[in-house]
């Protein structure tokens, strides 16, 4: 090498190791500067040097990229002042609000979680890239639900102190409707069954409440699993879903879709066999629940019933966890299927301990007494709903809820959660209320179904109305011994002016008292035994019905009757107040036992059962016969102990107690055989708070009142139908119903509005 360029290469070297040395230094000390919200010990805590580090001007980007990380700042500066590394930052500027408009479809709450989720809220840093990624999301979320015209526009509002106020207008649009549905490739079925299946239509005369003409991907996937559950119901086990397309005009309104379907073959069980280990379970209680035999066709509903049916009965007997599979082999070559259910139990479940959480009012004991359920049993689902059910129907229980969590560190034990909650005491009572067949009602009274926690019933009633008064001391202690033999009493006045309940013009007043004991026979059935003793008399008016007068006149105006009431109740409702499934069938039998002034007998029946079609439509068909008559030297039944019809208790539409035989004045004075029957579709209002205080019923009523059995006369029966709705109010119940006789004949006194408030339901 020449000796210049030997000279120019060692200067080099020189003066880049004086470069390096001089870009190099030791921090001594960190400014920042530029903060306003963020603090400082946040920007320390982010750094990745500190004081007593060396830093050169190649790691200035590592630090403004560990600072730009945290998402606080929009620019980072770095610069060096002698020993002192100073940090320049320019903050991003916080959201002080959101604020949203037009939507309609998507509540405001519903979104404002949406975009707290994706960091859009107040409070947090704004990112304008974010903002952009939220008007997509909102984009998608409205598509998925049919608006595809949907527009969102956002705008940024710079406030005071480094802050944004973020405003997002959003219109809908509307939602496309769909003009076609098209299904190919269908060859078993025609296109209008399988139409038939699906939530999704080209609208009719109640789309403008069912929506259905209305597109959504959501509904448009359950209509696809809709499909293929009718295919595999009916033995297509290779029925296939080809491709789904679906085109939008380009006015963004209609909506073609269309369906591309392989049905396959159908295919026939060639045999049902059970396998596996049965526990405790025999063999032949499980094949008792296969309702399915060779030769049927395939049909995966039926399949899956048989495995849900056999996994209750094995938990019933403390296999909580049992696995029911069903294995398939198929014979495609012969399109037949055979079915192997394994069972397997796996380990038997016991209950370690119940617990009781939300009652503060009620005792323990008071609540465990209804349960099926033990502690140190194996778990049955049988006994858990059916304890469940029976706390239900307490009255000063609102809700309950059963969870069954396993035990830390043992695989063969759970704990019974009960969760409760209580109704209100409302032990005093002062109140109004008011009956088409009442008139106005006050009253106050001192009323606990559940005094001091017990489970026992305690009432003092006071009521006055326009019919009279009702003055009443009752008491019930439903567990009086430990088999829940039930111990009451009731002490009564009652001053009665039936000229108000739409009878004859004359007045009744009655004292007395009762003793009620209740047996349980079963699970069901109540047997119920009252005797009692009443003294009534009366007092009668210019315009009395000459026939009550008459009969005063022969048998006195003042009576002692020594009566026997008895009953049987099957009961199997799932609840006492709106029950959705279950029945109620009464047997009820009052004797007015030998020695009484007027002796006489009354039978009444009385059934109801529901019949649950969906979760929110539920179908009643119910009836009551009655019949009475005289014994001894009572001859018929007497008048004051006559049935009646009409009102909003019977035959809805005709006002109360007008139908049936009259007096010589044409006063209404029932008879001594009733027969009433009504059904009902039941089902809650809509867009309504806490629904399950509140139903409406389209209603169909039938019935009358006779004079004696042999007087009975179908052509006699009226008939009505109308709309009814109930309201448990915290002040009571409110029932009102509008109604159209369908056969009212001349003499009939019609109404076509009747309601009560705050007068008991049952």
């Amino acid at each position: 090498m020449k000796p210049y360029r030997c000279l120019l290469f060692a200067a080099g070297l020189w003066v880049a190791a004086s470069g390096a040395r001089a870009a190099q230094f030791v921090v001594q000390d960190i400014q920042v500067e530029g903060l306003q919200r963020v603090s400082a010990g946040t920007v320390f805590n982010y750094l990745p040097v500190q004081v007593g580090s060396t830093v050169a001007e190649k790691d200035y980007p590592e630090i403004i990229r560990a600072l730009f990380r945290t998402g606080f700042f929009a620019d980072v500066n770095l610069e060096r002042k002698g020993n002192v590394l100073v940090v320049t930052v320019t903050e991003r500027p916080a959201i002080a609000e959101v604020r949203l408009s037009g939507n309609r479809d998507i509540s405001t709450e519903d979104l404002k979680k949406a975009l707290t989720g994706v960091g859009l809220a107040e409070g947090r840093v704004f990112d304008r890239s974010l903002l952009d990624k939220v008007e997509q999301e909102l984009l998608q979320q409205y598509y998925s639900r049919g608006r595809y015209g949907v527009q969102v526009k956002s705008q940024v509002q710079a406030l005071e102190r480094n802050r944004v106020a973020i405003a997002i207008d959003i219109a809908e649009g509307a939602v496309a409707s769909i003009n076609r549905i098209n299904i190919i490739g269908n060859k078993a079925f025609g296109e209008k069954e399988l139409l038939k299946q699906l939530q999704s239509s080209t609208g009719g005369w109640f789309s403008f409440f069912t929506k259905d003409d209305q597109y959504s991907k959501q509904k448009l996937a359950a209509d696809i699993e809709s499909l293929r559950s009718f295919y595999l119901d009916r033995g297509y086990l290779k029925f296939n879903v080809e491709s789904t397309q679906v085109s939008i005009t380009p006015d963004k309104q209609d909506v073609y879709i269309t369906v591309n379907i392989n049905e396959g073959e159908r295919y026939t069980l060639e045999d049902v066999a059970l396998s596996g280990n049965f526990g405790v379970v025999p063999e032949q209680d499980l094949r008792k629940l296969i309702t399915i035999k060779q030769g049927d066709t395939f049909s995966r509903a039926k399949m899956a019933e048989v495995a849900k049916k056999m996994s209750e009965r094995l938990g019933e007997e403390g296999y909580a966890f049992a696995n029911v599979n069903t294995v398939p082999r198929l014979d495609d070559e012969n399109k037949k299927v055979a079915i192997n259910f394994a069972i397997d139990p796996g380990r038997r479940v016991y209950v370690r301990r119940i617990n009781f959480q939300g009652n503060s009012k009620t005792q323990d004991e008071v609540l465990r007494r209804e349960l099926r359920q033990t502690e140190g049993g194996w778990i049955s689902g049988k006994d858990l709903e059916r304890s469940k059910t029976r706390l239900q129907r307490l009255d000063y229980l609102e809700s309950v809820n059963v969870e069954t969590p396993a035990v830390p560190g043992a695989n063969d034990q759970v704990d019974v959660n009960y969760t409760v909650v209580e109704r209100s005491s409302n032990s005093v009572m002062f109140g109004i209320g008011y009956g088409q067949e009442s008139g106005l009602l006050l009253n106050a009274s001192l009323t606990q179904n559940n005094f001091l926690g017990t489970g026992n019933q305690l009432g003092i009633v006071f009521n006055n109305s326009d019919i009279g008064q009702n003055y009443n001391i009752s008491f019930n202690n439903p567990y009086y011994t430990l088999d829940g033999v039930s111990l009451g009493f009731r002490l009564f006045y009652r001053a009665i002016d039936s000229s108000q309940l739409n009878t004859s013009n004359y007045t009744q007043n009655i004292y007395g008292g009762q003793i009620n004991f209740g047996f349980p026979l079963n699970e069901f059935d109540t047997l119920r035994l009252s005797p009692g003793y009443e003294h009534i008399w009366f007092d009668t008016q210019e315009d009395t019905a000459p026939e009550v007068v008459d009969y005063l006149r022969k048998h006195g105006d003042s009576y002692d009757q020594f009566k026997l009431d008895g009953g049987w109740a099957h009961d199997t409702r799932d609840r006492a107040i709106f029950p959705t499934s279950g029945s109620l069938n009464q047997l009820s039998a009052q004797v007015a036992l030998p020695g009484s002034t007027a002796e006489f007998y009354k039978l009444n029946y009385r059934g109801v059962a529901y019949f649950p079609f969906a979760p929110w439509l539920t179908w009643s068909l119910g009836g009551e016969i009655g019949y009475g008559n005289g014994y001894g030297g009572t001859d018929g039944l007497p008048f004051f102990e006559n049935f009646y019809a009409g009102g909003l208790r019977s035959v809805r539409g005709y006002k109360a107690n007008t139908l049936g035989p009259r007096y010589s004045n044409n006063d209404p004075s029932g008879g001594a055989f009733k027969t009433i029957a009504s059904t009902q579709l039941i089902f809650p209002v809509p867009f309504v708070e806490k629904s399950e205080n509140v139903r409406v019923a389209a209603f169909l009523d039938a019935g009358n009142v006779f004079s004696t059995v042999d007087g009975f006369d179908a052509g006699e029966l009226r008939y009505s139908v109308g709309l009814s709705g109930t309201w448990i109010s915290p002040f009571g119940p409110l029932v009102l119903s509008v109604a159209a006789p369908l056969n009212e004949k001349d003499g009939d006194e019609t109404e076509a509005f009747q309601f009560s408030f705050g007068i008991p339901i049952n």
